[in-house]
């Protein structure tokens, strides 16, 4: 949450880190173990072996679980304080509630659609897998659409306000599996 002191504007927060508590579902599921890291943050999905994995390009809507939630831990890399899970570790995720994420692309509006990035594209050069959107990005191939973002189920910005981090919050309405 955003606040003024002293006439400066105060940074939301960092990518995961859980926001306005009162309303919201945690969960824990082991990595799956051939998943890609998942830094705090980005949107994960529910595997038919009750693991999880970073949402990726051939992933549904259907299947996002939520989003995965900043913890105190060490690091596994000493060089940045970036935090993550490794694949087989346990990881919290929220499947309902507000968090702060980072949005690449687009400018948030209280209310307004969530996209989750599958696919690059190389025209957008902000654009991460597993992380936020505020416009959809699709292209077209030989006459039909390919989506390179996923519009997310129950999920919308909470308050259209982003920081100079890119970090906003979304609001999970209501969980999706």
């Amino acid at each position: 949450m955003s606040g003024k002191a002293i006439g400066k504007t105060l940074d939301i927060g960092y990518a995961g880190t859980v926001s306005r508590s009162q309303d919201c579902i945690i969960s824990n599921r082991p990595v799956n173990s051939e998943s890609e890291e998942i830094m705090f943050g980005q949107a994960v999905v529910l595997n038919a072996d009750n693991t999880i994995s970073k949402i990726k390009d051939g992933d549904t809507a259907n299947k996002f679980l939520g989003i995965a939630v900043r913890e105190v831990k060490q690091t596994t890399n000493y060089l940045t304080s970036a935090g993550s899970y490794l694949p087989e570790s346990p990881a919290d995720i929220l499947e309902r509630g507000t968090i702060a994420v980072k949005c690449n692309n687009g400018t948030p509006t209280a209310g307004g659609k969530v996209y989750v990035r599958v696919a690059i594209n190389e025209e957008i050069s902000t654009g991460v897998i597993g992380e936020f959107e505020a416009e959809a990005d699709e292209e077209t191939v030989e006459e039909s659409k390919v989506a390179r973002t996923l519009e997310l189920p129950n999920v919308v910005f909470a308050t259209g306000k982003i920081d100079a981090n890119g970090i906003t919050e979304v609001k999970i309405l209501n969980r999706n599996i």
